[in-house]
């Protein structure tokens, strides 16, 4: 089966050719750093770094550029009441962001543009859009003119008559028509800015991100992605600019766009007060957890964040890495053996028929999930019978469990690790509950039950699970 992937810009799936054989552009809208990220830009975050991943794993060469918005309104607001410049505050939240990355396992574009970085190429993008006749200077200001671009409105479906109405329309006397957007804004005081054909002045946000593709992927790339909300006015803006600037339609071929992220229902937002910053939950919950929950619907499908969703998520991934630490544990010689892929495409078509349908990364977890059970059933009757049966049923289950990894980024480490990085999460230090385990194993072998018992309920209401077998105690965080 051949990749198929939802394009936006067309309203259905298509199949994926790329313009270069073997060769794939990606650019996919980054944050404006101006406060901490929140789990709706690890949704995003999250969903392109797979489909990085996944175009890689089927061996195409793949330039993926993600931007950094750091001059901003938002960070030139946050700057005047710190006191402090824009570049502190976008240099903060970009460190900040790069962290919740790693934290998430993002593995890194090929380039990360910053717009203050691309200054010239945004001056250059905006004097071609004059010389077009697409955009006007007005009072140190450049405007692009909306109505001259005939299909502008093709990526969102809206119309001028639906603009006309009000919608998202700013009022500016400088303009000509209400409808037209800022591709230079001339400075104010407190502002960054710089030099211009037109004076001293920044770039608008939309220009951005045209300006930087074009510097790093060329002037038609395979795909472009980011989050649904962006949709409209940005990515229509990008193509209207970017096609009138270049001449060549499509600016991108394929055009992809994540669900949003609601927290109980209703849509995360600073004026409901709702948002989730990453690096609070990852304070909770490990980063698997969280990938899982974020991969477990389809991404462009909106995902309903509740106060048990990554409790369950994190209870998925605890059964997942106990199921591959028993199959490590009592049958080692499962672990040695490896079936070639491409030799087996049959045993694994499930998975790559999911995600060559527009990356259904739910249905792959799915996959996966079922197997855990199928091994946990091969172990248990195995035990039963007495025989050491399965192994190499055992071996297939954990290349699944691995091929899964290399696509979704999850199910990567030892179990070791994992219970490791789980634990650690645990508000009682390490050291007291080893403590409190050792003192329990006395009690039990002096047959003093009562206070081995007490221990075992003390650490429990403090959300600490102790697991007995022959090789000693183990202990965990409840989920």
């Amino acid at each position: 089966m051949s990749l198929k992937i939802y394009n936006s810009l067309t309203r259905k799936k298509e199949e994926f050719v790329p313009q270069a054989e073997g060769k794939v552009t990606m650019y996919v809208c980054g944050p404006t750093v101006y406060s901490l990220s929140h789990i709706g830009h690890a949704r995003s975050a999250v969903s392109f770094d797979v489909v990085y991943r996944y175009l890689k794993y089927k061996g195409f060469d793949v330039t993926y550029a993600r931007n950094y918005t750091d001059v901003d309104d938002k960070i030139i607001k946050r700057a005047n009441d710190e006191g402090v410049t824009s570049e502190v505050i976008a240099e903060r939240y970009i460190k900040a962001f790069d962290d919740d990355m790693e934290a998430l396992g993002i593995e890194l574009p090929t380039h990360r543009p910053k717009a203050t970085e691309t200054i010239d190429r945004i001056i250059e993008v905006t004097q071609t859009l004059i010389k077009n006749g697409y955009a006007y200077e007005s009072n140190g200001d450049v405007f692009y003119s909306v109505r001259l671009k005939k299909d502008y409105g093709k990526l969102s479906g809206k119309n001028i008559d639906e603009l006309e109405s009000g919608a998202r329309v700013d009022v500016n006397e400088s303009k000509k028509d209400p409808l037209d957007f800022a591709l230079w804004k001339a400075s104010k005081p407190g502002e960054p800015a710089w030099d211009s054909p037109w004076g001293k002045g920044r770039p608008g946000w939309h220009i951005e991100c045209s300006a930087m593709c074009m510097q790093w992927l060329g002037t038609t790339i395979d795909i472009h992605g980011g989050g649904k909300d962006l949709i409209f006015p940005h990515h229509e803006n990008e193509i209207a600019q970017s096609e009138a600037a270049t001449g060549k339609t499509p600016y991108a071929r394929y055009w992809l766009h994540n669900g949003f992220v609601n927290i109980e229902k209703e849509k995360m937002s600073k004026s409901l007060g709702n948002i989730l910053n990453i690096s609070e939950v990852l304070k909770d919950y490990t980063s698997e957890a969280l990938r899982l929950f974020l991969l477990s619907s389809q991404y462009r499908s909106p995902i309903d964040y509740t106060r048990d969703s990554l409790k369950d998520a994190e209870s998925a991934m605890e059964r997942f890495y106990k199921t591959v630490q028993r199959i490590e544990t009592e049958w080692p010689d499962s672990t040695s053996v490896e079936f070639c892929v491409q030799c087996n495409q049959d045993k694994y078509k499930a998975i790559f028929d999911a995600m060559d349908d527009d990356f259904n990364t739910a249905e792959v977890i799915g996959q996966v999930f079922k197997e855990v059970t199928r091994a946990n059933k091969l172990m248990d009757e195995a035990k039963a019978s007495g025989k050491k049966e399965g192994t190499l049923e055992l071996a297939y289950i954990l290349c699944v469990f691995n091929l899964a990894s290399k696509m979704l980024g999850i199910f990567c480490k030892k179990p070791a690790e994992y219970f490791n990085d789980k634990n650690s999460r645990s508000s009682i230090p390490a050291e007291e509950i080893e403590k409190l385990i050792v003192e329990r194993t006395e009690a039990r072998k002096n047959k003093n039950f009562k206070r081995a018992d007490e221990i075992r309920d003390e650490l429990l209401a403090k959300g600490i699970i102790l697991e007995d077998s022959a090789k000693g105690t183990t202990w965990t965080t409840k989920s």
